[in-house]
C-alpha cells in the first residue's frame, strides 16, 4: 500500500507540472506571434532602395504600381524560430504591350544586407507571350537566435525583399505594372533552437524618412526635426523574443519526470519486502 501510494502521488506531481510547463509554452508561443492586426494598413507603395523599404508586417498583403525596370523593395522582421516564405504576384499588361521575354526576381536580404538563399520555392521566372500574371515565392532558411560570424545564416532583425525584372529589352522598359507581396512565417520551435543570443537583432539604425529621400536625391541637407524621426526597425509587435525560450524546455523538464518516476517504480520493486519473518534477528 505504501508503494502504491508513493507512486500515485508521484504520478500526479509529474501530471501537474508537464501541465504547467505545456501552459507556458503555449503562453511564450503565442507571445511570439508577429502577425499583423486588422487595424493596420498595409502598404500601397514600394522604395526603391534599401532605405527607402516600405515597413511590411507578417500576414499583410503589400500593393505596388511599378513600371518594367523598376527595383521594389520592401522590408519585413524576422524572429528567431520562424521560418518565413516570401511570396509575390506580378501582374502584367495585356499581350499588346507585354515585355517578351522578361525574367522577373525576387531576393531575400538579411539586415546586414547578405543576400539570403531560398530553401525552395520559385525565385525567378521568365514570361512566356501568353502569361498575364507571374508568381514568385522563397522560403528561407530558420531564423537562428545566435550564429557563427563566418556564417550567414538567418539571424533576428529586418529582412529586406527585392523584386525587379532581371532581364528587358530597350523596348520592354516602362511598361505598367502591378505587384503583390506578402509574407507569412512557420514558427519551427526548439528543434531548430541553439544555445546563445545575439547582443541586438540585425535592423538598420534610427533614421528620417525625410533623410534618407534626401540622401538617395544627392541633397547634403540635414533634417535636425525630433518629431519627424521614426525608428526603422520593423520590430514585431510584441517585440523580439529573448531566444531562451523553446519547446525543448518542455520536453527536457518532461524526460526528468519520466526518469525520476522510472527510478522510483524501480526502487519499489527491486528493494524486496524487508526481512523474512523466520530469520532471527542475530543472522
Amino acid at each position: 500500500m505504501r508503494t502504491t501510494k508513493l507512486l500515485a502521488t508521484a504520478g500526479l506531481l509529474g501530471a501537474s507540472a508537464l501541465t504547467a510547463l505545456l501552459g507556458a509554452g503555449t503562453a511564450f508561443a503565442g507571445s511570439g506571434d508577429s502577425g499583423s492586426s486588422g487595424d493596420d494598413k498595409a502598404p500601397t507603395e514600394a522604395g526603391t532602395s534599401f532605405r527607402t523599404a516600405q515597413e511590411v508586417k507578417q500576414g499583410q498583403q503589400a500593393t505596388a504600381g511599378a513600371s518594367t525596370g523598376d527595383y521594389l523593395y520592401w522590408s519585413f522582421p524576422a524572429d528567431a524560430g520562424q521560418r518565413p516564405t516570401v511570396k509575390a504576384t506580378v501582374k502584367l499588361p495585356d499581350s499588346a504591350a507585354r515585355p517578351s521575354g522578361a525574367t522577373w526576381r525576387i531576393d531575400v536580404y538579411d539586415g546586414l544586407r547578405r543576400r539570403q538563399s531560398c530553401m525552395y520555392g520559385t525565385q525567378s521566372r521568365a514570361t512566356a507571350p501568353d502569361t498575364t500574371t507571374v508568381g514568385l515565392s522563397c522560403t528561407l532558411r530558420t531564423v537562428r537566435a545566435w550564429s557563427e560570424q563566418w556564417a550567414n545564416d538567418p539571424l533576428p532583425g529586418t529582412y529586406y525583399v527585392r523584386l525587379t525584372a532581371a532581364t528587358l529589352t530597350p523596348s520592354d522598359q516602362g511598361l505598367p505594372v502591378s505587384a503583390e507581396v506578402e509574407v507569412t512565417s512557420k514558427d519551427v520551435g526548439g528543434s531548430s533552437a541553439v544555445d546563445g543570443t545575439l547582443a541586438a537583432p540585425l535592423v538598420p539604425g534610427s533614421t528620417t524618412k525625410e533623410a534618407a529621400a534626401a540622401s538617395d536625391d544627392g541633397s547634403d541637407e540635414e533634417n535636425g526635426s525630433s518629431a519627424g524621426q521614426a525608428l526603422a526597425t520593423g520590430e514585431p509587435e510584441d517585440g523580439w523574443s529573448s531566444g531562451w525560450w523553446s519547446d525543448r524546455w518542455v520536453w527536457t523538464a518532461a524526460g526528468g519526470i519520466l526518469a525520476a518516476l522510472a527510478g522510483i517504480g524501480g526502487y519499489a520493486l527491486t528493494r524486496g519486502t524487508g526481512r523474512p519473518s523466520r530469520v532471527p534477528p542475530g543472522m
